[in-house]
């Protein structure tokens, strides 16, 4: 993968295979600690502890089409190969929480990536989960909620065309605006 926000929708795909019905993604970059950390935090079904302890190794998936599972070991790869790590706590029928982070200027790490685009294409999903996404840059921070945004969409489905538009228009904007901002001292 080309960009942390395929990792990203990845993760989030096994959160919503895992009848996830609240999933929060939390990016945070802080230049002065030079730190990026994403965070994917579910309500599913969890893992066992046996599948936990191996879900880093690339022979280890819960799919039934392939004997392989790239998406953590790789992610997991990633950060490392960027001074970073990467933990997982799971818990059954609790969910999961996946933390990563990487030395934000080291040369090797892949850029974020279009994380508007990411989020739009997780609400083309049949949507019978929430998302939170919280980005954080030094001091800043953008929110979205679908759970705040269903109320104002009447009965017009979050997956709407029309809809997912407008979101990753808006949530391009903010990020954009998000990184534009003097940094107050």
């Amino acid at each position: 993968m080309k960009e942390l926000a395929l990792h990203i929708l990845d993760i989030v795909q096994n959160s919503i295979s895992a009848d996830a019905s609240l999933i929060n993604i939390i990016v945070h970059e802080d230049t002065v600690d030079d730190r990026l950390e994403i965070q994917i935090k579910d309500n599913g079904k969890g893992m066992a502890t046996d599948l936990l302890n191996s879900v880093k190794d690339p022979f280890t998936t819960t799919r039934k089409t392939r004997r392989v599972g790239l998406g953590i070991p790789l992610l997991n790869q990633a950060a490392q190969e960027c001074d970073g790590s990467l933990e997982i706590k799971s818990v059954e029928e609790c969910g999961t929480d996946l933390i990563a982070w990487f030395r934000l200027s080291h040369i090797d790490r892949m850029p974020l990536g279009n994380m508007a685009e990411t989020i739009a294409l997780i609400l083309m999903n049949d949507n019978d989960f929430d998302l939170q996404y919280e980005h954080c840059f030094n001091q800043r921070k953008l929110t979205f909620n679908t759970q705040e945004l269903r109320p104002m969409l009447e009965d017009v489905p979050l997956n709407h065309p029309d809809v997912i538009a407008w979101i990753k228009q808006s949530l391009q904007e903010e990020i954009d605006e998000l990184y534009q901002q003097p940094i107050k001292g």
